[in-house]
């Protein structure tokens, strides 16, 4: 888990400098700043961008370090949920099947994306909730111990 954090941290630091980009394509602000246009700021200069932007910038264009980092966001969360659930294969079940299903709406929303990084976080999205729904079936039906013997 430790070692994941360190790696979500570093892909965090990669995605948000990739993102600083933004600072030097004032045409990209109406479409890419969704976070400083929440705060209601009218945007006249570069200082006026949240960093949270950055985030959305680099994942619309440049989308190699976002993706890592939802990649080990979304194996820690998972990592968590096999911690609590081990012992509760159908607990863990449902936990896999939930967040399979938030990943396959996600993609969903990404469907009709133009830019590179929609497309992108769209495939990485419904790959990964369709294995974790096969996850979720194969922990939900798996086996009982002792019910098939072997000679």
């Amino acid at each position: 888990m430790i070692i994941t954090a360190l790696f979500f941290m570093l892909f965090s630091f990669c995605t948000w400098y990739e993102g600083s980009e933004i600072l030097d394509t004032p045409g990209e602000w109406k479409y890419s700043t969704y976070f400083s246009a929440a705060s209601g700021d009218q945007l006249t200069d570069a200082d006026d961008i949240s960093n949270l932007d950055y985030f959305v910038y680099a994942a619309k264009f440049k989308p190699l370090f976002p993706v890592f980092m939802i990649f080990t966001a979304s194996y820690m969360i998972m990592l968590t949920g096999y911690i609590f659930f081990k012992t509760r294969m159908k607990k863990l079940a449902v936990f896999m099947s939930g967040s399979g299903i938030l990943f396959l709406i996600s993609s969903g929303l990404l469907s009709n994306s133009p830019t590179i990084g929609g497309t992108v976080f769209q495939a990485f999205f419904l790959i990964s909730g369709m294995i974790s729904i096969i996850a979720a079936a194969l922990c939900y039906f798996r086996i009982p111990k002792g019910f098939v013997t072997v000679k």
